[in-house]
């Protein structure tokens, strides 16, 4: 039996763009344009030409896709000719082989934000959709606020729709715009459409998350007949986001029934890539990835409980929905003070390092972890360090640099513009190879503004490590948290950072001080550690 073809509409660059603090350059909507053909999907809206300078030079610029380029506007104007007006020439001139217009489909809206009647609303799609026909181009018609006209008022919303339908319309996206309807209202209004005469396979489906439940009530559009689905990378999108395509084709592609059923354009070698994909987008976002984000976070397949652990060790499937490496995740065994000896083994494992069951040495691993998370330390997100502790018990940490000392200094003072300014200074010394190399940083940046003293330590610790530099400099920190973990005056600090290298790989290390320095010197001083270790072992350098 064939499978049926569903389609992918994303709307990242135009919708994704509504999304408050998000405002891409021309460069990284051609980045992101590029990612979202090689995963697969069938559409790529570009943006609205003529809106802003920003999406003009997109479509100016816009690489060949196999993806059909989308070009999104408006229907025509009250009063206007399809043909004279140019709101919707400049979508036309942006020269995409399909064009996505949104209309009206709520009386409510069209009689109080268009102010007109509806029969004239009618007419405005039809016009629009003719010209789009005329001129050779696929049309996509979003129907804004449908799900909650179709509730008003069934007949217009049917009406308007059908306007579009009739008059060449490839697809009709059925818009939840306010995000408010439910699942089961998604599925019923949707079958209910195509009793009415459009079919299925030219039917869409449009969700936001203001509920929640923007990807369930895709896949409820789905269960009753829709055959595109439109939505954005990491559920970017006005208010509370758009249904979540990351989350989505996953699912489509490896969950029943939709797996047996469907196929898409996103082949499995590009499932793989679809946690890259994703945190590369938070990278352009300069944002942190959701670390419990379904299918690609970093804590997805995380097992912290020394029960499921166990378990994990003799069938992965006992705790696993999917394997992790079909969307380029990977399991991770979590080390805390609840951890347990199979947590331990499999972490270990998981690094590399053979341990026999009944090797004292696991339990002084334990001991240790547990004095340690008791001071403040915690290795449940910072895996690198513990496998740097563990190494270290295991008497398996070679000894690749020393540092003698270092000094951070932060001046306050006036610059030439008698404006009071910071600077932060680091001065370390360190010892490679019986040597001893001295580094001193500023943490200025490009616009002359002062990064801070762990910004000027990182700088400087990573100057010159001889015959290590090449190995960490591609590395850079993604995130920096402090928490303090003991109030009053003995108060403690604890310090996680995040890094990532140049081919997406992360990791976590902690740090544990009275001193925010000291803390922020010990994590910055595991993440090289890590990443030294890491490349040494990788080129079989030990």
């Amino acid at each position: 039996m064939s499978k049926e073809r569903l389609y992918l509409f994303d709307t990242t660059l135009r919708d994704g763009q509504q999304t408050q603090g998000v405002q891409f350059s021309t460069t990284e909507k051609l980045q992101i344009a590029q990612a979202l053909d090689a995963l697969g999907v069938d559409h790529i809206e570009g943006g609205w030409p003529g809106a802003n300078p920003t999406d003009s030079a997109f479509f100016d610029e816009a690489p060949k896709t196999r993806a059909t380029m989308t070009a999104f506007g408006m229907t025509k104007r009250k009063g206007i000719s399809a043909e004279n007006d140019d709101v919707l020439a400049a979508v036309i001139n942006a020269n995409t082989p399909a064009v996505c217009l949104v209309g009206k489909t709520h009386e409510f809206h069209v009689k109080t934000a268009l102010g007109i009647e509806l029969d004239e609303n009618t007419d405005n799609i039809a016009r629009s959709f003719a010209y789009l026909k005329a001129q050779g181009r696929e049309a996509i018609f979003d129907a804004e606020h449908f799900f909650d006209g179709y509730k008003a008022n069934p007949s217009y919303a049917l009406e308007a729709i059908k306007a579009a339908y009739d008059n060449g319309a490839r697809w009709i996206a059925l818009c939840d715009t306010n995000g408010g309807t439910l699942p089961a209202d998604v599925g019923r209004i949707t079958a209910e459409v195509i009793a009415a005469g459009i079919p299925g396979d030219h039917l869409g489906i449009h969700t936001h998350n203001d509920t929640e439940n923007a990807v369930a009530c895709s896949l409820a559009a789905v269960d009753a007949g829709a055959r595109q689905i439109q939505g954005t990378l990491n559920g970017l999108g006005e208010r509370c986001g758009n249904a979540n395509l990351v989350t989505l084709i996953p699912i489509l592609l490896l969950k029943e029934p939709y797996a047996s059923k469907f196929e898409t354009g996103v082949p499995a070698d590009a499932l793989q890539n679809i946690s890259r994909t994703s945190r590369m987008l938070d990278e352009i976002l300069n944002r942190v990835p959701q670390k419990q984000a379904a299918f690609v976070g970093s804590s997805a397949f995380a097992h912290k409980a020394g029960l499921h652990a166990s378990a994990i060790l003799k069938d992965p499937t006992t705790y696993e929905h999917i394997e992790p490496s079909l969307v380029g995740n990977e399991r991770v065994i979590p080390m805390s003070n609840q951890a347990g000896q199979s947590n331990l083994r499999r972490r270990l494992e998981s690094a590399g390092i053979e341990v026999a069951p009944k090797d004292p040495a696991l339990g002084r691993i334990l001991d240790r972890i547990k004095v340690r998370e008791s001071d403040g330390y915690s290795y449940d997100t910072a895996q690198a360090s513990f496998e740097l502790l563990a190494r270290d018990e295991l008497g398996l940490m070679p000894d690749l640099f020393e540092v003698k000392r270092y000094r951070v200094t932060v001046e306050r003072r006036k610059n030439k513009r008698d404006q009071m300014v910071s600077l932060s200074e680091a001065v370390v010394v360190v010892k490679v190879n019986g040597e001893k190399k001295l580094s001193v940083s500023e943490s200025m940046d490009e616009t002359g503004g002062d990064r801070g003293p762990v910004n000027a330590l990182s700088k400087a610790l990573a100057k010159d490590l001889g015959p290590y530099q090449s190995m960490i400099d591609d590395m850079h920190l993604v995130d920096f948290k402090v928490r303090i973990t003991q109030g009053g005056v003995e108060a403690v600090t604890r310090v996680i950072i995040d890094y990532e290298d140049g081919q997406g790989n992360r990791w976590s290390t902690v740090g544990v001080s009275a001193n925010i320095v000291d803390a922020s010197f010990e994590a910055l001083l595991d993440g090289i550690r890590w990443k030294i270790l890491r490349d040494i072992f990788a080129q079989k350098l030990l």
